[in-house]
């Protein structure tokens, strides 16, 4: 009998909130899907931290003027400064948060390594990197590019990523449901599931009315180590929303 395998196959995000890395965590293969189009005022290039009690947008500046359909992976930064801003901003921010100390120093790093990167992936790829690393995350992270794409229509296109990888699960993220097609699924003989971002444990964010769609960098700077227990994948099917699908 195979081995189950999950796969979660999504688009890179700039620091990304828990739910994200729930994700990442409950997948045996995370599928960087960069090869679709950018979209903008997205979780692409931008992401919230809690300043002064409000959340406030960081955002990585991009070139998109004229470029129209261009895929997430060929999208270039405007200049190298952002980093220098952003992390400036996150320490200011947090420099009293209890675990502070504990990942300033990683995460400037991370900010140095990404400064020198001119595109958008590779950029997201080094903040998602440092961050599994600090939830203790071990899933491995693919890239789309390394399977031909055979055909125009998504539902196939998802089907052959996970078929590549050898997964036996599917799991989405909630909004894919308005174009998912299930029954692809299931004559490809692959369980598909969604995950359910309701429910996250709030915890001392320091705001008035708390705010769960923030980076996860906002847990761990309040929470530290701790930030594992407020992702739902790690109790036994927490995130999943069953399809239906035997």
């Amino acid at each position: 009998m195979q081995a189950e395998k999950t796969a979660v196959i999504l688009q890179s995000n700039y620091i990304p909130w828990k739910g994200y890395f729930d994700l990442v965590n409950a997948a045996d293969v995370f599928i960087l899907f960069d090869e679709v189009q950018f979209t903008r005022r997205d979780w692409r290039n931008r992401n919230r931290i809690i300043v002064g009690g409000e959340p406030r947008w960081l955002t990585i500046p991009v070139q998109t003027k004229g470029k129209y359909n261009v895929a997430i992976r060929d999208i270039e930064v405007v200049g190298a400064n952002w980093a220098i801003k952003h992390w400036s901003t996150v320490r200011s921010a947090y420099a009293k948060a209890p675990f502070f100390a504990r990942y300033a120093p990683g995460l400037e790093d991370a900010y140095d390594r990404a400064a020198s990167e001119t595109n958008l992936s590779p950029i997201n790829r080094v903040f998602l990197a440092y961050l599994a690393a600090c939830l203790d995350i071990n899933t491995r992270f693919a890239d789309c590019a390394e399977v031909p794409r055979t055909s125009a229509d998504p539902t196939t296109r998802l089907i052959e990523l996970c078929q590549h990888f050898g997964a036996t699960r599917y799991l989405s993220g909630p909004a894919a449901k308005n174009y998912i097609d299930p029954e692809a699924f299931c004559g490809a003989d692959i369980e598909l599931r969604y995950a359910d971002y309701t429910g996250y444990p709030e915890y001392n964010q320091n705001t008035q009315c708390f705010e769960h769609g923030v980076s996860i960098i906002d847990v761990l700077m309040q929470v530290g180590p701790d930030a594992r227990t407020h992702l739902k994948s790690m109790q036994r099917d927490g995130l999943l929303e069953y399809h239906g699908q035997t």
